[in-house]
């Protein structure tokens, strides 16, 4: 079981448009260990603090198969830089269902570490969806948007039966 609940489609606080971090401290350091604990166990690669019904601009990566390469990002900032790639994405809020989703190849982030401290990462392949994923978790969004309606609503009505069936 996750250290922290994860939110499932269509919960609607997942649509919450989430807040810029103001103070790094022991509390959001508590919280990222916390999140990465979670999603190591659900097992995923990424996680938003939306997922966790935690509102602030956080996410947690880790694209290694070994567990080897965390990576925070507080309050992250995206610039998309060039390519086009399409890759079968998942989500941990959207339990069993994946679905091929154009993302940008190659990015640029500015963000804070777990300490408070700005850095930037370009990011492509693997890494670069995983960030972009998180990050439309921190304004509302899912992988399900880039769908289509009708795949949306089969996927909504499948995730609330299964729902209903574990009570």
């Amino acid at each position: 079981m996750p250290v922290l609940p994860i939110l499932e489609y269509p919960d609607e606080r997942l649509r919450t448009k989430a807040s810029e971090v103001t103070n790094v401290d022991d509390s959001m350091r508590l919280l990222i260990d916390n999140m990465f604990e979670t999603m190591y166990e659900a097992p995923g690669i990424g996680l938003a603090a939306t997922q966790v019904n935690v509102h602030q601009r956080l996410i947690v990566i880790d694209v290694s198969d070994d567990r080897s390469e965390p990576h925070v990002f507080i309050n992250p900032q995206l610039k998309l830089l060039e390519g086009e790639i399409t890759h079968e994405e998942g989500c941990l809020s959207v339990p069993g269902q994946y679905e091929n989703v154009d993302r940008v190849e190659f990015i640029e982030v500015t963000a804070l570490d777990r300490n408070g401290r700005e850095f930037t990462l370009t990011a492509s392949g693997l890494l670069s969806v995983c960030i972009q994923h998180e990050c439309d978790h921190l304004d509302g969004k899912l992988f399900v948007d880039y769908l289509s309606n009708l795949k949306r609503q089969r996927i909504r009505k499948k995730l609330l039966k299964s729902q209903r069936a574990r009570g």
